[in-house]
């Protein structure tokens, strides 16, 4: 049914003929203006170039010193070497990249853990087998050597290398004596800290290589230093004693040994002279022996001339015979012949 109208609506009707009817003819189609084709257009190149903006958004560079892992809703997927590589966009696919060559340090013995009154104690005082206390100072330097075990199963990696390596040092110390750890065993500690640690961090499975452990300080506590000085100059004197000692003992025991064998080797020559004099006396004996068994008168005869010129060999006087006084010559200068026999 017709609409009322006024006059002044005649135009309006001439531009919608259809504008007395409700429902327009089924069998026509409303005519799209060129505006609202190229507002379609524009749209659909908007949907593509976003399309193809995120399929791009999957390409990604690992430089030389990184590894990558691939995750896939969040699952690990694979991990990739250096160069360029392609991946899902997200949310399909997201990628980690992880330094495998930086070195990582911390340092333990520098956190103050609780204070009392004016003493200060820190994570670097350390109880020691022999019950005394020691303050250390570690550096430990680490880097990553599985990089899927390490963004899986690190959540914070500074704190668990930390937590591990004083863990394990505590251990390590309380079993060793104060003295070798501070006058020079430092190299077993770092060598056993750095076994230890690598062993725990295995164990968890974290992904990490320790590179180095490195002792910085171990000394007393500053309460106990005065006092540790003090008893560290009384064992470095009774070091210099013992040392005077012993090289007052190596001067004199071996003149002592000197002094021996020279008196073993005199005794030794006395010994041998005596031994020699005696055999030869024997010899001589049995040597007058065997003549007189074959000469008896002339053994005798000789035996009794070598003692007669023994014993009278320092007597002043002249004996001559009576039988052979005729031929004594009428001067003999006695005098003489007795200091020439004398000489």
């Amino acid at each position: 049914m017709a609409k009322n109208k006024s006059p002044w609506d005649e135009n309006d009707d001439f531009d919608n003929p259809w504008a007395d009817n409700d429902v327009p003819p089924r069998n026509l189609k409303p005519i799209r203006s060129k505006k609202t084709v190229e507002v379609h257009f524009k749209w659909w190149w908007a949907v593509v170039a976003a399309v193809l903006l995120w399929l791009a958004s999957g390409f990604y560079q690992v430089q030389p010193n990184e590894e990558a892992v691939v995750l896939r809703f969040g699952a690990y997927h694979e991990t990739t070497t250096p160069g360029l590589h392609y991946h899902l966009p997200y949310p399909i696919e997201a990628v980690r990249k992880v330094n495998i060559t930086q070195e990582r340090s911390i340092n333990l013995g520098v956190q103050e853990v609780q204070s009392v009154a004016a003493n200060t104690f820190t994570e670097s005082h350390m109880l020691t087998g022999d019950e005394n206390i020691v303050d250390i100072n570690l550096t430990i330097v680490w880097r990553i050597d599985d990089v899927k075990d390490y963004v899986f199963n690190m959540q914070n990696p500074d704190q668990t290398v930390r937590v591990a390596a004083q863990s394990v040092l505590r251990e390590i110390v309380g079993q060793s004596q104060m003295m070798p750890i501070i006058s020079g065993d430092r190299g077993k500690v770092e060598d056993e800290t750095k076994e230890e640690l690598q062993k725990v961090l295995n164990e968890y499975g974290a992904g990490i290589r320790i590179v180095r452990v490195k002792l910085q300080k171990a000394d007393p506590p500053k309460q106990v230093v005065d006092a540790f000085n003090e008893v560290q100059r009384a064992k470095a004197d009774m070091e210099r004693f013992k040392n005077e000692a012993e090289a007052y003992r190596n001067e004199i025991v071996p003149r002592a040994h000197g002094e021996a064998a020279q008196r073993l080797q005199n005794a030794e020559a006395y010994r041998q002279t005596v031994v020699n004099k005696a055999q030869g006396e024997a010899d001589r004996f049995m040597s007058v022996y065997e003549a007189y068994k074959n000469g008896r008168a002339v053994t005798i005869k000789r035996l009794y001339l070598e003692a007669m010129e023994q014993v009278l060999a320092g007597s002043d006087k002249i004996i001559i015979d009576d039988a052979a006084q005729n031929g004594v010559v009428p001067y003999l200068p006695l005098d003489k012949l007795n200091q020439k026999g004398g000489n």
